[in-house]
């Protein structure tokens, strides 16, 4: 991780300890859904989340959170507008949830935490253009061994229908190709 990544995600969750609203979800809840207005990021304490959209025919599995991450529909938390996602409790839930203007807060609080901050968003779009490319160009097995580098214990935290629709496979894909 890189040090300005590494600086504000520490200064965040310092925030997230002393500013959080607890909130426990149960399996099925949900944080947002499609059309509402994020105005909030969670750090997720306990449980597990999907963040995902409906299509005419499926619902389509776009980020999987569980212990110490963060999630939040970032486009609509960043914008203001309507969310296109829904992020759902998989199983019993804890987060920790801070309002857009306490992040602000934080981000307006010095020069030094608004740069950390454009860096931060900065890495996160590269992410972003990463997996949209590991979507476009790299084989089902490549997809599945990037993502197991990146969350090594993703198989312990999220049940297989939702890693594989996140890898954009079916679940016998995933399954032939975990004992293979």
């Amino acid at each position: 991780m890189q040090q300005s990544q590494s600086g504000f995600i520490h200064k965040l969750i310092l925030l997230f300890q002393t500013n959080g609203t607890l909130k426990t979800l149960s399996k099925g809840d949900f944080l947002i859904r499609e059309g509402e207005v994020e105005k909030h990021i969670y750090w997720i304490e306990s449980g597990a989340v999907r963040a995902f959209y409906l299509t005419e025919f499926e619902e389509q599995v776009i980020r999987l959170g569980y212990k110490d991450n963060m999630i939040t529909s970032l486009s609509s938390f960043l914008t203001g507008t309507n969310s296109q996602l829904y992020i759902e409790a998989i199983r019993k839930t804890v987060v920790k949830a801070l309002h857009k203007d306490q992040l602000d807060q934080l981000v307006h609080e010095s020069l030094e935490n608004l740069l950390l901050y454009k860096d931060f968003l900065e890495i996160l779009l590269s992410q972003q253009i990463d997996r949209e490319l590991d979507l476009l160009i790299t084989s089902p097995n490549q997809r599945l061994q990037r993502v197991l580098e990146r969350s090594p214990n993703l198989f312990q935290e999220i049940p297989m229908k939702y890693i594989a629709s996140y890898l954009r496979m079916s679940a016998e894909t995933l399954s032939r190709i975990r004992n293979s």
